[in-house]
């Protein structure tokens, strides 16, 4: 772990210092208890408040609220809940990343110094009243009750969600998903719904991305909370464009989970007891940067079924990402990380065996069709290290300083600094104070959150090197200030 006065040095480094104002929130506060926080009767007047207040009050209003005792975990569930309730998940992105971005924005609070801890999330409060009010403009939707006569017993739940989701019927999917939340227990309704998360390839990830983070965000504010959460998740799984229904045709993002159900099926039965395999990845990874959709699969089939691990091909996936982002850092790249990120926490989530093969399998074919025709300008492999003209913290200041300014210039020397034996998580412990700070999307926030998480999945050859290519991405030093941090300030007193 980062040491404190390495910590303090990266507030010392910004504008705005180490805003030691803000109220400390405690690591084991941040962390949460899942259950701790109760929907009945205490947590629904805030939500409401939240949803009632208007945008320039909001901030101020709940700063009063936490300097007089307003718990974190409250908070984190009122803003989950006042999301899924005013904003539509039809399509799966743009103004709903109000609600995506909950679960980021608390990974940030956990890993941050105590005394940021608060600014993710009310960066997201002030995110949510944005997307509020563009719902409100556009299409004045809101989430309404569910008629009781359509709430399915819970001894048919299960079965009436699985036939709307086959059915792509978003209205008995969603009162099915509510008959789950009232019923079933956590873990089994997860499964349920992971195994539609990435059966289809449309919202450039966005589905699989709800189904993760709203599942880890559940684990941290209560099951309890869980009904409206599913009930948004169901109608998101199942949108579409156009007039023409998935259930029954052939349409194009449907097919690569078709023809994986096949190749799943030939994965040899002992697959999950794999060895690591250096070589393999990286000859993995350059199929998955040049080759085809099905060329990737088959690659990876043939790797598991030699006896290679499912981790050599995560690896490998992580990799390509990692190398579409330093080539093209665009909106598509970035979601390339993001949607293997919540791929793989299924993956280690679920205890189904056919479902984590689907995983592996989809993972692997969705990059080829998210690289599209990407010129290969740089190997990912063959990257080589820059000097670096500082050690320790000095070193992290002058990599966040070529961020800013020179980016593949800091990509190469985080491969200098790793190189040199410098502790990792006070380079990724910068990377987050910069984000809280000088972020200003929540694709900051979403990629930020998910590639320094994902850095500590890799095996060592490419753990490094997805650091390395995270900065095409990341917030540099240099980047102007997010300008709630001064009205934040002013909301509490300093």
């Amino acid at each position: 772990m980062p040491t404190r006065r390495r910590v303090l040095r990266a507030g010392a480094l910004l504008p705005l210092g180490g805003l030691g104002w803000l109220p400390r929130v405690s690591a084991a506060e941040a962390r949460l208890e899942p259950g701790a926080v109760r929907m009945e009767p205490g947590i629904a007047p805030l939500v409401k408040l939240i949803e009632d207040l208007p945008r320039e009050r909001l901030i101020e209003e709940m700063a009063h609220r936490v300097r007089g005792g307003l718990p974190y975990p409250e908070l984190l569930a009122a803003l989950l809940l006042a999301g899924v309730r005013n904003v539509q998940p039809r399509p799966v992105g743009f103004k709903f990343h109000a609600v995506l971005v909950v679960h980021s924005a608390h990974l940030a609070s956990v890993a941050l110094p105590s005394q940021h801890r608060w600014l993710p999330i009310f960066w997201a409060l002030d995110h949510f009243k944005i997307s509020q009010a563009d719902e409100k403009r556009k299409t004045g939707w809101t989430m309404g009750p569910l008629e009781g006569s359509r709430v399915p017993s819970a001894s048919k739940a299960r079965q009436a969600f699985i036939d709307a989701m086959e059915r792509w019927e978003p209205d008995d999917a969603e009162a099915a998903a509510a008959a789950l939340a009232r019923t079933a227990g956590s873990h089994e309704t997860f499964e349920l719904f992971c195994q539609y998360g990435m059966r289809d390839f449309r919202d450039i990830g966005h589905k699989t991305i709800f189904v993760a983070n709203g599942w880890r965000a559940l684990q941290s504010i209560g099951w309890q909370h869980a009904e409206p959460v599913l009930r948004s998740l169901a109608r998101a799984l199942l949108y579409y464009d156009g007039n023409t229904s998935p259930a029954g045709a052939d349409l194009d993002p449907d097919r690569p989970w078709k023809r994986n159900r096949a190749l799943a099926a030939t994965l040899r039965p002992a697959w999950r007891d794999g060895k690591p395999d250096d070589g393999a990845a990286a000859e993995l990874f350059q199929t998955m940067c040049t080759a085809t959709e099905q060329q990737t699969v088959a690659a990876s089939v043939a790797a598991v079924n030699r006896g290679t691990s499912a981790q050599t091909v995560w690896d490998a996936c992580f990799a390509a990402a990692a190398e579409m982002n330093m080539a093209r850092p665009d909106i598509l790249s970035l979601h390339a990380l993001t949607t293997l990120n919540a791929a793989r926490h299924c993956f280690e989530t679920t205890a189904d065996d056919q479902l984590r093969r689907m995983l592996l399998l989809q993972s692997a074919a969705f990059l080829p069709r998210w690289r599209g025709k990407l010129d290969r300008k740089v190997d990912l492999s063959k990257l080589e290290a820059a000097p670096l003209k500082t050690r320790g913290d000095e070193a992290i200041e002058e990599i966040f300083l070529d961020v800013s300014r020179d980016k593949p210039a800091a990509s190469r020397k985080v491969l200098a600094y790793a190189a040199a034996g410098e502790d990792p998580n006070a380079l990724i412990a910068m990377a987050r104070v910069l984000t809280c700070l000088k972020g200003t999307s929540s694709h900051d926030y979403k990629f930020s959150s998910a590639v320094l998480e994902d850095h500590g999945h890799l095996s060592p050859p490419w753990r490094d090197r997805l650091l390395a290519a995270s900065v095409y991405q990341l917030s540099g030093s240099q980047g102007a200030d997010n300008g709630l941090i001064r009205r934040i300030r002013s909301a509490f007193g300093s």
